[in-house]
């Protein structure tokens, strides 16, 4: 399942050169993927109350094409992996033109209270965190 999250640009998030802050994707990149929990259902406040959480562990991202203040963006996000305990979502921010400001690879991990790895519990495992077969 893919969901497209839309953004706009606002001035502060830009440097002296108009251009977004390379630190400021991620801070999209993260909106997005929440706005994915809360379309496919994840009850993320019932989680973290049942003494879960989930970290990001990683991100690979890669800048392509700058995108400036008060632009529209559009950032598609779904999930290509799926393993015991954590995942990896595809993310990909397109200027107003169709044109790739940034691709993301973020991978996440389910941890209990101590902080250590867990399984997600089955009542929180929705369809749409696993990848679709193809």
């Amino acid at each position: 399942m893919k969901i497209t999250t839309v953004l706009k640009v606002r001035p502060y998030e830009c440097d002296s050169y108009n251009h977004v802050n390379n630190a400021v994707y991620l801070n999209y990149l993260e909106t997005a993927r929440m706005d994915f929990l809360e379309k496919i259902g994840f009850n993320y406040d019932g989680i973290f109350n049942a003494g879960y959480y989930l970290f990001v562990t990683h991100v690979d991202i890669h800048y392509k094409v700058s995108a400036k203040m008060h632009e529209e963006l559009s950032i598609e996000t779904w999930p290509i992996k799926m393993g015991a305990v954590s995942g990896t979502m595809h993310q990909i921010i397109k200027k107003p033109d169709g044109q790739i400001s940034a691709e993301a690879d973020v991978t996440w991990a389910c941890v209990n209270h101590e902080a250590h790895p867990s399984r997600i519990p089955p009542e929180f495992m929705v369809d749409g965190l696993k990848p679709e077969s193809n």
